[in-house]
């Protein structure tokens, strides 16, 4: 196999055919679908078997419900392709995605992780579209900085070589894991690309880990930028991570973990230097409540 597509699959009867639809319509050669059923309790096994029946090129493996890393994780073990990407089962794809971009990767088979467009948040008042240029890096930290990839860092929406994953996996029991692994991945991968090709279509969930993400769940996104930010120095980075600190602060009231940087472009980054990052978020708390009583 050339490319192994991995579907983590809980209780999404209502979008998981949508998604299945959306691969198989434009097929390619040598790829698989691995679908991870996590222990659903609806009619989403009834559905991956009736496409595993209809394409040979489909597996299912049940396992009990134990969360959609340890399900992403369980794709990485059953696959033996060259390459691998992520797909969740709530999302599609523009069904030429995969063609256009296994032709891009026949032609550069130096391309160690190669990244595609992103309509983002489909269905909500927020939907943008994340666009790329076509572009090659060749370190890390230019990729992370220069493309601002810390801005999507998702787990799909990317192609991989699976070698990138012989000795990494996705954190167990961790919400926002892929930011927490993108840097691993990404310090392993001589040469990262982008494209314009191709389109992933991430649909908005009311119910789903980022409109729900509780106080935990942002410290360990907090927590995922703090590996990697003495690394990579600059300005605007600092400043998204500064603006996670503040969340995290105003749902924990957890004394900050975020160190002062030597940053003064920004407004909220002068401030952050001139009082302390602890009496910004202080601040920042105060302000919030009391706009929301008015």
């Amino acid at each position: 196999m050339k490319l192994s597509i991995v579907i983590p699959v809980y209780n999404v009867e209502n979008t998981l055919e949508r998604c299945l639809q959306s691969v198989c319509q434009r097929l390619i050669p040598n790829f698989e679908i691995i679908l991870i059923n996590d222990g659903s309790t609806d009619k989403s096994l009834a559905i991956c078997k009736r496409y595993a029946s209809n394409y040979v090129n489909i597996r299912i493996f049940n396992q009990e419900n134990h969360g959609l890393s340890y399900a992403r994780n369980k794709g990485i073990e059953e696959c033996f392709s060259e390459y691998i990407t992520f797909i969740d089962s709530d999302d599609y794809i523009d069904p030429e995605t995969f063609p256009s971009l296994m032709t891009i990767l026949e032609k550069h088979p130096e391309y160690d992780i190669l990244e595609y467009p992103i309509l983002e948040r489909k269905g909500s008042t927020r939907e943008k579209e994340i666009q790329f240029s076509n572009n090659e890096y060749h370190d890390f930290k230019t990729y992370w900085l220069n493309c601002k990839a810390y801005l999507h860092s998702y787990a799909w929406n990317k192609i991989y070589k699976r070698k990138l994953f012989n000795d990494i996996r996705y954190p167990v029991g961790r919400n926002f894991e892929d930011i927490y692994i993108l840097p691993d991945l990404g310090k392993k991968a001589k040469v990262i690309a982008t494209t314009n090709r191709g389109l992933y279509y991430y649909c908005w969930n009311n119910k789903g880990i980022t409109a729900t993400a509780s106080a935990k769940d942002m410290e360990d996104l907090l927590n995922s930028h703090l590996r990697v930010l003495p690394l990579y120095h600059d300005e605007d980075y600092y400043l998204h991570v500064l603006n996670i600190q503040l969340d995290v602060y105003e749902m924990t009231k957890h004394t900050p973990t975020l160190p002062i940087y030597p940053y003064k472009k920004h407004p909220k980054l002068k401030i952050a230097n001139l009082l302390g990052i602890n009496t910004t978020c202080k601040i920042n708390y105060l302000l919030h409540k009391i706009y929301r009583r008015h």
